[in-house]
């Protein structure tokens, strides 16, 4: 039984990668691997079975759909957005194709599609990565997630064209979708908490979108990725996303191990894997430079370009209709881009904070679209983080009239506090810069509340690095993330769950104190 096979290679070496800190997908791509290389050595032909490439497709399209419940179309028509996504793709084909024929004896044909393939990065590892440090909603993660968009788009255009294959005339239904929203809305609302609401999921991102757009000539990706952009303005699609993550997760291990178990390489695929791998940070460099031309900070130009620094999935779907016979390599370079990618995106903030002094002497002078405070007024207390539990914290002590703001590193949460009335400004917690230029002359009190561990830590390093001496506290949910928050500087860490323990067994006494008064 191979799928017993998987498992077992992929949660092995998954765990394994994971001990020495590394990313558990970076396992689960060397897992397969692995399978192929052990069957080649018992003798035995071992390739991706129908289950694994159904469940990679599938993992895809809640990927995606996922993302698109995070996603505001405002947000992509952006110039650093379309600018960036579209000058990247042209530029980077410009470069790659008369280089791959001059150097790789290829055919202009097959050069400009190897240059197509390599110029899109990865939707899958980016969203991944971005995902797992609670950044989608950053300013940052919206720039890299809307020109991974924007790369689809061209992608699927691509691919049209290169198969032959259009659209059918029922495909202009697709732009009567919004029509569909109350409907959905009205079923989301009824669908309550528990399993009806994950087949809801499934039903819209893998039936309705995925077979439904495929039924009329669309990619199946692009209709996962529609619909969940539908649901994204409902109030529950942030909980929708997080019933469907666990299904996400495992079918997304298929995906990895897919890649893995497409064969293993010969010579010159490896020779060709690591030339891409070597020229690789070039396109990094590339994003970066562009994004700077939007006049964006360098700290966001930077995570963003980060995110984007690998080849991505759709490069083999190009390769599969256009190039079969370059589809290993083009793995091998996928694979070799992920292994570097992954490891690295986990440091970014980190090594921004080494190279940000020199990465910002390349900044445009002028508005940038992601500026910081550089003053907190009169502010005695400071909400990193305006979440559910930063909201709850704000609220409960905004009826005592001391001066107070907030911070979040989401533009549209930000926007929909203020219009509640509350005092609250972008930033990112995780910039080192910030803390060293923001000026809080009265700050006395901070309560950390981001949902990220290391913008807490952050956040309390820098504090007490600047010379703040008030009173930190923060909450938590896990006893290790709490001892490094307040080893960082917090006079307190909270864990979550303990004193939500500890609150409701007080309410029993406040509870039984006015059924007493009421009987009185």
């Amino acid at each position: 039984m191979i799928e017993a096979v998987w498992i077992t290679f992929a949660f092995g070496l998954g765990m394994g990668v994971k001990l020495i800190g590394l990313p558990p997908l970076i396992g689960y791509l060397a897992a397969g691997f692995a399978i192929v290389a052990v069957g080649n050595v018992a003798g035995i032909a071992i390739e991706g079975t129908k289950v694994l490439n159904y469940l990679a497709h599938l993992g895809v399209l809640l990927l995606l759909f996922t993302v698109g419940l995070k996603l505001k179309v405002r947000n992509l028509v952006r110039p650093e957005v379309i600018g960036g996504g579209v000058l990247h793709f042209v530029i980077s084909i410009s470069l790659l194709t008369p280089a791959l024929y001059l150097f790789m004896d290829v055919e202009w044909y097959t050069a400009l599609m190897l240059g197509v393939a390599l110029s899109f990065s990865s939707t899958v590892l980016a969203a991944k990565v971005l995902e797992s440090k609670r950044e989608l909603r950053a300013f940052h993660g919206r720039v890299a997630i809307g020109i991974l968009i924007v790369q689809d788009l061209l992608a699927l255009l691509v691919m049209a064209l290169a198969s032959g294959k259009m659209p059918s005339a029922w495909a202009v239904l697709v732009f009567a979708l919004p029509l569909l929203r109350p409907l959905i809305y009205k079923l989301l609302d009824l669908s309550g908490h528990e399993e009806l609401l994950v087949l809801l999921g499934l039903l819209l991102a893998l039936v309705i979108g995925g077979k439904g757009f495929e039924l009329v000539g669309l990619s199946s990706e692009l209709g996962a990725l529609a619909f969940g952009a539908l649901l994204s303005g409902h109030r529950r699609a942030g909980e929708l996303s997080q019933s469907l993550w666990s299904i996400k997760e495992v079918f997304l291990v298929g995906f990895f191990l897919q890649i893995g178990m497409g064969g293993l390489p010969n010579m010159d695929a490896l020779v060709f894997a690591l030339v891409m791998g070597v020229v690789l940070p070039l396109k990094g460099i590339l994003f970066f430079f562009l994004l700077l031309m939007f006049k964006l900070r360098a700290r966001s130009a930077f995570l963003s370009s980060l995110s984007l620094t690998n080849y991505s999935e759709f490069g083999l779907i190009v390769a599969s209709i256009v190039l079969p016979e370059w589809l290993i390599p083009l793995a091998i370079a996928v694979s070799v881009s992920f292994l570097v990618s992954a490891p690295l995106y986990r440091v970014a903030h980190p090594l921004y904070e080494y190279l940000g002094n020199w990465l910002g002497c390349f900044e445009r002078k002028g508005f940038h679209p992601d500026e910081q405070p550089l003053s907190l007024g009169d502010a005695q207390i400071l909400v990193i983080g305006m979440g559910r539990t930063g909201t709850a914290a704000y609220d409960h002590l905004q009826p005592r009239n001391i001066p107070m703001v907030a911070l979040d590193s989401d533009p549209t949460k930000v926007k929909a506090h203020v219009e509640c009335g509350r005092n609250v400004v972008f930033a990112d917690a995780e910039d080192v810069q910030l803390w060293k230029r923001l000026s809080a002359p009265q700050l006395k009190y901070v309560i950390l509340a981001a949902n990220d561990v290391e913008a807490k830590v952050t956040a309390a390093r820098e504090l007490r690095a600047v010379g703040f001496e008030g009173v930190i506290v923060a909450h938590s949910m896990f006893a290790d993330h709490a001892d490094a928050i307040t080893e960082a500087g917090a006079d307190h860490t909270y864990q979550t769950m303990s004193e939500t323990g500890v609150g409701l067994a007080e309410h029993i006494f406040t509870a039984a104190r006015r059924k007493e008064e009421a009987l009185i």
